[in-house]
């Protein structure tokens, strides 16, 4: 075995990729999906409870909303994912993976906790901004150290359920809502706050589970930290011998050689992105963008089309996204595998065709009138089967088909430029049109977001990169690999 050592030259040989990726699937790569897999429960909890306390939050007597202000409170939580992605992605590939992802837990546990004590509009929006920031963040470091971990044969699957666990967040916080916004048990001011102090609760646990996890060695080796790398590595491997696994020899010849880099410049990143990878960017940008605006058009605003389309009580629309939100996290569970054995093109044009077509035939029969609360939630969870894994996927594909060096920048330059493209504006277009009561609006706007989808399954049939299997290296080689 070559352990990761520096040469006479400066630059560093290792086999630790090779030795990541010949690790076969076992409890420790479970507890890697639980670890970090809970950023998306997180997310999850975070954009129910605003969906489903929407109700509470305009009849509160301290924050005096309207609909658009609703629309207007989950554009600040995206903005600030926006931001917080751009700003803690640079960190990430500059001071580590592990670091920034106990920075940024620590921002969101504060600003969810200061969003149920707002005392006025303003001062919600403001933490709904800096929630958004601690969970933007979190998606780079979180979804670099998966790539980084998980072996190349498991890395679609793992990535794919790890983002569905978004939507066990989801489930979450349908349940929660329902619980604190029944006001035969509680008075739905108070229940709308402890909704969110729910949130705080649950990161301070997240807090002791990542406790164990480590550096990725990829990035050690990278940053001229050799020893670390290997020690990292070596302890991995140990945990796997005294459970009782025998571990192959990796490959002698799939060693790299490296040149340690010290900075993670955003020149370099977009030099990377628009000169090296262009296609790559096309690909990445179009499937970002599309299940942005879809998801965050839909998702956001459901509960105030199920409370001023079909009457539905606020206490009672957790209890129609909690099996919306489960199906959600089916898709990515069951679908998930086939990323890896019919591989990520086939896949992601099936996904992505499948929930704009699906789209198109519901939004129909909602313009015409033909659905009651309950076939309207039946046709978002046959139509979101599909576009979970394919969201899913997008993270997935921007994550795995550009170099170590810039991989977490990557993640959140595109999820930010996706996000300001598709996201941040969606919650309140289309809160401002279900507040026109008008079916054939909200349809015109669902037109709109099924066509994105049907458009990005075209550019990835054509354009995606067909990375199944393939370790890290093999898809996009290190910008600091030397021969």
């Amino acid at each position: 075995m070559t352990a990761t050592a520096p040469t006479s030259q400066g630059r560093i040989v290792t086999d630790v990729p090779a030795r990541l990726d010949r690790l076969p699937w076992s409890p420790f790569h479970r507890l890697v999906i639980a670890a970090l897999g809970i950023t998306w429960v997180l997310d999850g909890l975070e954009v129910t409870l605003a969906g489903s306390v929407a109700g509470a939050l305009r009849a509160s007597p301290a924050l005096h909303f309207g609909d658009a202000d609703i629309g207007i409170a989950g554009s600040a939580y995206l903005s600030g994912a926006v931001l917080g992605a751009l700003f803690f992605g640079w960190l990430t590939d500059r001071m580590g993976r592990r670091k920034l992802f106990f920075i940024t837990l620590a921002l969101y546990l504060t600003a969810t906790a200061c969003a149920g004590l707002s005392w006025d509009g303003l001062s919600f929006f403001v933490f709904r901004f800096l929630t958004g920031a601690g969970i933007g963040g979190e998606y780079a470091a979180i979804n670099s150290t998966i790539q980084e971990l998980v072996p190349a044969r498991y890395r679609g699957f793992t990535d794919l359920v790890v983002n569905g666990g978004f939507w066990l967040g989801a489930a979450l916080g349908a349940l929660v809502a329902a619980l604190l916004l029944n006001p035969a048990l509680i008075d739905p001011e108070l229940g709308w706050r402890l909704a969110f102090l729910t949130g705080a609760a649950l990161g301070v646990i997240v807090v002791f589970m990542r406790m164990w996890l480590p550096e990725s060695p990829r990035w050690l080796a990278l940053h001229g930290r050799a020893d670390e790398a290997d020690a990292v590595v070596t302890e991995i491997e140990d945990g796997f011998r005294k459970a009782g696994f025998t571990l192959t020899a990796p490959d002698p010849k799939a060693t790299l050689a490296l040149r340690p880099m010290h900075d993670g410049a955003v020149r370099r990143a977009l030099d990377t992105l628009f000169r090296v990878y262009p296609r790559r960017t096309l690909v990445g940008l179009t499937l970002m963008a599309a299940q942005a605006f879809f998801y965050n058009a839909i998702f956001f605003t459901y509960a105030l089309v199920l409370a001023n389309y079909y009457a539905v009580p606020s206490d009672q629309i957790g209890w129609h996204i909690l099996p919306f939100a489960l199906t959600n996290f089916l898709g990515p569970l069951l679908l998930g595998r086939l990323f890896d054995l019919w591989g990520r093109r086939k896949m992601l044009a099936l996904t992505y065709g499948a929930s704009g077509a699906l789209l198109l035939i519901w939004a129909s029969l909602f313009e015409g009138g033909l659905l009651t609360a309950t076939t309207q939630t039946i046709g978002w969870m046959t139509v979101f089967f599909f576009a979970s894994p394919a969201a899913s996927a997008a993270y997935l594909t921007v994550a795995e088909t550009f170099p170590l060096e810039i991989r977490a920048l990557a993640i959140a330059l595109f999820y930010a430029a996706a996000t300001a493209i598709g996201g941040v504006a969606a919650p309140y277009l289309f809160g401002r049109l279900v507040e026109e009561s008008s079916r054939t609006s909200l349809f015109i706007g669902y037109l709109f977001a099924a066509a994105l989808m049907l458009v990005a399954a075209v550019v990835a049939w054509l354009f995606a990169v067909d990375a199944e299997g393939k370790s890290l290296e093999e898809v996009a080689p290190p910008l600091s690999r030397e021969p």
